[in-house]
């Protein structure tokens, strides 16, 4: 238990859900809100005080039946909400309003999470990357599968999957962000150069929505005042956990995203 002091906060008995991080999800469209709610309740999963979950102004009603425990606001309100970190892209669509709001969260102070549809929005506008690459300091997460790490760096996934930790390195330096490349044993790396393999995980969590939910997981942790760096390495971990937990209960073969969701509470428990 002691290495949970240096990670997590320990929670006090005088303390409210403000004490331990807002998190802003911007997921989801019509067909696809399942992605936003994965990803929203990850945050809560994680530890995140507050979610918020960013949709459009018709979908709201739908996505507040979907979330009890998160705030769901349209989209037009996202200035006027307080949060310490963003997830953007799931479910999303590619779209002129997709690349607009991530302009102004990329031109933003706030930490970011870029999945799904923020990075093949970022792919097919490479002056967001020179938004980018002209921070200072690094405050972006992108957590792209192979698919979207190819269209990233513009080649095929067979050539990322022959070298993905060359190629997790190589989008980390070209975007000025933390990746993580996702797959059998996820590779995290920084524009330094230093990388990170993780071990934890399976194929049942080759399932429609697993991505999702590693997105609210780092958010969810980096809300808590974790580094982004540390926050990837330590996200992936618990995503890779919870799915053993769920495999060695359900088995791998009926897994699914909402499982890992639940399971997050317990791999907390069994990593600090």
């Amino acid at each position: 238990m002691q290495q949970r002091r240096f990670i997590l906060k320990n929670r006090k008995l005088e303390t409210h859900k403000g004490d331990y991080g807002r998190v802003l999800v911007v997921a989801g469209s019509p067909g696809m809100l399942g992605a936003g709610a994965l990803a929203s309740r990850a945050a809560l999963r994680s530890g995140a005080g507050l979610v918020y979950w960013a949709v459009a102004k018709e979908l709201v009603n739908y996505a507040n039946t979907l979330t009890p425990e998160v705030i769901v606001i349209p989209l037009e309100k996202i200035k006027q909400t307080k949060v310490d970190v963003v997830a953007f892209g799931p479910g999303l669509t590619v779209s002129r309003q997709t690349k607009r709001l991530l302009h102004e969260f990329i031109a933003g102070d706030k930490p970011l999470v870029i999945d799904a549809d923020g990075l093949n929005t970022l792919a097919a506008h490479r002056k967001l990357a020179e938004k980018i690459r002209q921070q200072h300091i690094v405050k972006t997460v992108l957590t792209p599968h192979p698919g979207e790490m190819a269209r990233l760096l513009k080649k095929e996934t067979r050539e990322i999957q022959k070298s993905r930790l060359k190629s997790a390195i190589m989008a980390a330096v070209l975007f000025h962000s933390i990746v993580v490349l996702k797959g059998h044993q996820s590779v995290i790396a920084n524009p330094s150069g230093y990388k990170h393999l993780n071990l934890t995980g399976n194929p049942g969590m080759a399932t429609a929505g697993s991505g999702d939910v590693l997105t609210g997981v780092i958010a969810g942790l980096i809300a808590q005042g974790l580094s982004l760096w540390a926050a990837a390495k330590i996200g992936t971990q618990l995503h890779g956990l919870a799915g053993d937990l769920a495999a060695k209960e359900k088995g791998e073969v009926g897994l699914i995203a909402s499982d890992l969701v639940e399971k997050l509470p317990y791999a907390i428990q069994n990593t600090f």
